[in-house]
Order: structure tokens, then C-alpha cells, then sequence
């Protein structure tokens, strides 16, 4: 299984975002994380990803890697 970066799958976060309803902003991302008991780096990840709604978990996904890519280019 491929893995972001940290060695955190993007699995990982998707899994704590079991239940949310689309179309979600970033603060529902957090708040369904929450609820999930998400440990604190899925948290951060959620935290540092572009605020925006969006329509799928695929698309929370596309974020969550270009969140990984930006970060791999610094």
C-alpha cells in the first residue's frame, strides 16, 4: 500500500472520516474526524489540508495527496 508522507496512508484519514456526508467543508472534515476519535497526526493532516468543500471523499483524497506534494516540494 502506497503511503503519504510520515509514513501515513491516505487510508488512514479516509477511515476517520467514516460516516461524513458530501458535499463537506474542511471544519465538517474535522469536526467528523473528531468524532471518529481520529489520534492527533490524522488530525493534523485534516488541519493542513487547502480549505475547501468538497463533493467526494475522492476529492478529499486529491487534496490530502497535494497537501503530501507541496509539503515534499519545500
Amino acid at each position: 500500500m502506497a503511503r503519504g508522507m510520515g509514513g501515513h496512508s491516505p487510508s488512514n484519514v479516509t477511515h476517520h472520516l467514516k460516516g461524513i456526508h458530501f458535499p463537506a467543508d474542511k471544519q465538517a472534515l474535522v469536526e467528523q474526524a473528531k468524532q471518529n476519535k481520529a489520534p492527533p497526526e490524522v488530525m493534523e493532516e485534516i488541519e493542513a489540508m487547502e480549505d475547501q468543500e468538497f463533493g467526494s471523499i475522492a476529492e478529499v483524497m486529491k487534496a490530502f495527496g497535494k497537501e503530501h506534494r507541496d509539503s515534499a516540494d519545500e
